[in-house]
């Protein structure tokens, strides 16, 4: 479908072949404009069989089930699932603190000199599920947000967007404030009908006013996913020695000794990933706690295999 003709360093080939089986399934029903595989709040013509209604005036007679009306003398119409296409709107944080990274990553036998950050893995998501899409016949957008909403592309479905997808993911850094919540409540009213969302960021906000915009997203009809992305160094705290530690989003710096703070360090951590858990459960977002040291192979397996297996119902 796609010719790649500029090499991406986001891009694994041999990921997007083991990936390629499967298929990439929104949890709840879409209204696209194309056939498709995804769930349809309407009925359609396919083979799958969803329910009978009562005859109507207009209805088409060849869907009038005659076996049903020998057996009540009371016309029904058979009615079928309908299948659509989506919209996948990727949403990627693009604050500071997505520029921070410890993990050395290995190449064959070479140790890569700068670590891998949060946004570089989290463009590799990013493009991974966007080709996915494309290729299914799905479209596919892009939002970049910080401050505000730093750069947009449309979800579209032909294969020469995917080109600018790409385009925009390898130009995107790190930079400014986080303003996640502001942004989410202005996509889940400005993404047109119900697509699926799927966020990438670290999450460095209060998870109740997450709460708001989850809640804002699944009123909406939107089927939203969280990679929520830590560096090991931010879930182990393995400073060994004093250390001054930067607000990579504009704020001050602190010197501390880490061994004086670390048993509060790690009593705070709890408590905001148990609030995270907590919030995403109770919204019913499809979330992703993602450590920059796994594969992002498995993390991406694991996002489609739970959702080929959770496939949305009416």
């Amino acid at each position: 479908m796609w010719n790649q003709q500029q090499p991406r360093d986001f891009l694994d080939p041999k990921v997007l072949a083991s990936l390629g089986g499967l298929p990439l399934m929104s949890r709840r029903p879409m209204r696209g404009n194309v056939s498709g595989k995804h769930t349809s709040p309407t009925r359609g013509s396919s083979v799958e069989f969803a329910q009978y209604r009562k005859y109507v005036p207009g209805d088409d007679l060849r869907r009038l089930d005659w076996r049903a009306h020998g057996r009540s003398d009371r016309y029904y119409v058979k009615e079928f699932e309908a299948d659509t296409n989506l919209r996948c709107c990727l949403v990627l944080d693009t604050s500071g603190s997505m520029e921070f990274g410890t993990v050395q990553e290995k190449t064959g036998e070479l140790i890569s000199k700068k670590p891998l950050t949060k946004i570089q893995y989290a463009r590799r998501i990013a493009a991974t599920i966007a080709y996915l899409a494309v290729q299914q016949g799905d479209a596919v957008g892009l939002s970049c947000v910080a401050e505000g909403i730093t750069k947009h592309l449309p979800a579209r479905r032909n294969p020469s967007h995917l080109r600018a997808i790409f385009d925009a993911l390898e130009e995107v850094h790190g930079k400014g404030e986080t303003q996640l919540v502001e942004v989410l409540h202005e996509l889940a009213e400005t993404i047109p009908q119900a697509a699926m969302v799927i966020v990438l960021s670290d999450c460095f906000v209060d998870p109740e006013l997450l709460r708001g915009c989850f809640e804002h997203l699944r009123f909406r009809k939107h089927d939203l996913s969280l990679f929520h992305l830590l560096d090991p160094m931010e879930l182990d705290f393995t400073f060994g020695r004093p250390t001054r530690f930067l607000d990579m989003e504009g704020g001050t710096s602190i010197f501390a000794e880490p061994s004086e703070i670390v048993d509060r360090y790690h009593q705070t951590l709890r408590e905001y990933l148990d609030n995270m858990q907590e919030v995403v459960t109770r919204t019913g977002v499809d979330y992703h706690r993602v450590r920059l040291d796994e594969p992002y192979r498995e993390v991406l397996t694991n996002f489609l295999t739970r959702r080929a297996t959770a496939r949305g119902v009416r």
